[in-house]
């Protein structure tokens, strides 16, 4: 019995088949073989091409789709080149979108010239130690800016609904090319993990200079330079003006300063809708009983599974209430990048053996709720962030001590008389949340907190704690573009691109829109036949 299709794929699998087996199992070549053979009478070489957890199923299982006829998973290299002598396009932020548009520039036969505001990603550390340690934030070094930007300390999840796109193959086979595991090829919920990725991002750095890019690190952009008709030329940094054939920008959206100075310029910028609330952590050993349907003190690990996660969407009045970046076995970092604000984010090591899960759980902002606050104009969004923001630092009392309510004591609007122990370690404060964040925010939350409670039961957990605020999850700016050519209109030359430029959402995304605006900026600057050729 066949399970399976046969691939049209170029050098594909001669068939594909699909096998089922516990997750201890899974891994286990020994275990495969067995279950191939009672499929399939003589399955040659083979190898598996997908992996996902069905935790639907109980006991849960492991789905496989093997690929008969293969010796190893078809892997993606990049065409790396010479091009010190290319002409230069200046890529501004070294973040997944910054540097896969770099790494792509050099397919294309262009020197990319990197300007990162931040520090290398090894002394970003020392940064973040004393952020978490002192409360002190460091404007240019933080959890956002820095070589591999908000992405290599922001969990290394690699999952993306978005893969219409772009080459999402292509971008994860860039990850394993500089050192990250060949599962994520396969894995349908692919991870990195925070801890592995500083060596990856170093790796995909030393890849552009060895083509002859170039990466400059500690520079800051303040301005584009423009000829009288509008074409960008180059850049104004803190260490004086660069030009080049187009300019990239990929600065993220935490660069709230870039905002800032392209709403003076002119440059076409305008208000989006984003997501703010709180982010929420719970027992691990809660999540996987719960998911995993879990009897008694059974834990995941006798049974092989890894860490569970959940995600829970609702829609009530006013608007939806959603999960956001989920981490299993996780830790809550601060994510402020000016003093005088609190800001939360989540991420998860390699092996998500922490003893917590968080989670975003947020309510989409609208233009309605904006103009209800009184935050109009392309900076209205940015505004209501930064008031948000700096509301939660005053409730903490400074530093970095974020404002925190049990969630139990959150739903019914009263502060807890102690906090449970929590994986945040820049400290906590007992407050009322529901007197700090906007009414409208806490009245959506609440309502979709209820019904996470319905749809997963025990969610209004005793040792469950809410910490605020979660405000960064995507660009509340996007700055315009073409849709094919991706220029900026009225700016030629300038290129927005990835997550601050209001085009990607994670770091899979954020990678494959670089790589898409290198394309197009090639076609731009060496001609359609040139960037063909370059690309082949």
């Amino acid at each position: 019995m066949n399970n399976g299709s046969a691939s049209d794929e170029p050098n594909g699998p001669r068939e594909e088949v699909v096998l089922r087996l516990p997750p201890g199992q899974a891994r286990e070549r020994e275990a495969i073989e067995r279950a191939l053979r009672k499929q399939v009478d003589d399955p040659g070489e083979w190898v598996v091409l997908r992996r996902s957890l069905d935790a639907r199923r109980h006991p849960a299982t492991v789905e496989l789709r093997v690929g008969l006829g293969l010796s190893t998973v078809p892997k993606v290299r990049g065409a790396w080149r010479p091009v010190e002598d290319a002409p230069e396009v200046i890529v501004v932020g070294a973040g997944p979108a910054g540097l896969f548009c770099a790494l792509r520039l050099i397919e294309f036969g262009l020197k990319p010239v990197v300007i990162e505001r931040g520090k290398p990603v090894r002394e970003r550390r020392r940064d973040l130690v004393a952020l978490i340690r002192e409360g002190r934030v460091d404007p240019e070094s933080n959890y956002c800016f820095g070589e591999g930007g908000a992405g290599t300390y922001s969990d290394g999840k690699l999952y993306t609904r978005a893969k219409k796109r772009g080459d999402w193959h292509k971008a994860l086979g860039w990850f394993v090319e500089h050192g990250a595991d060949p599962d994520i090829l396969v894995d349908t919920h692919p991870h990195i993990g925070t801890n592995k990725l500083p060596g990856i991002i170093e790796a995909m750095r030393h890849r552009i200079e060895s083509c002859g890019g170039e990466v400059r690190f500690g520079v800051r952009v303040d301005g584009v330079l423009r000829a009288r008709e509008g074409q960008v030329t180059g850049v104004r940094t803190s260490d004086g003006e660069v030009s080049g054939q187009a300019v990239v920008l990929a600065t993220g959206h935490g660069a709230r300063d870039v905002f800032q100075w392209m709403a003076e310029a002119d440059l076409a910028i305008e208000r989006k809708p984003f997501a703010l609330g709180v982010r929420i952590e719970h027992p691990q050993t809660w999540v996987d009983r719960r998911q995993y349907r879990l009897a008694g003190e059974e834990a995941a690990a006798s049974r092989d599974l890894p860490p569970a996660a959940y995600s829970l969407v609702t829609q009530v009045e006013g608007g939806g209430v959603f999960s956001f970046c989920m981490c299993p076995g996780g830790v809550i970092a601060p994510c402020a990048t000016e003093d005088g604000e609190i800001v939360t984010n989540g991420w998860s090591p390699s092996k998500r053996n922490n003893a917590w899960a968080n989670s975003g759980i947020v309510t989409t902002i609208e233009a309605e709720d904006l103009d209800a606050a009184g935050h109009d104009g392309p900076l209205g969004g940015v505004a209501f962030q930064r008031a948000v923001e700096q509301a939660c630092h005053q409730a903490g009392g400074g530093g970095q001590v974020a404002p925190a309510q049990r969630l139990t004591d959150f739903v019914r609007r009263r502060v807890s008389k102690d906090l449970p122990n929590c994986s945040y370690l820049a400290g906590l404060k007992s407050v009322d949340l529901t007197k700090v964040l906007p009414g409208f925010v806490v009245d959506r939350l609440i309502a979709g907190i209820l019904d996470f409670e319905r749809k997963m039961p025990g969610y209004l957990h005793e040792e469950a704690v809410v910490v605020a605020p979660e405000s960064r999850t995507s660009s509340p700016v996007r700055m315009v573009r073409d849709p094919k050519a991706c220029t900026m209109p009225g700016a030629d030359g300038l290129y927005p691109c990835g997550e601050g430029a209001g085009y990607a959402g994670g770091i899979l995304s954020a990678a494959m829109d670089g790589m898409r605006v290198a394309a197009a900026l090639a076609q731009a600057v060496n001609g359609e036949d040139g960037a063909a050729a370059a690309a082949e």
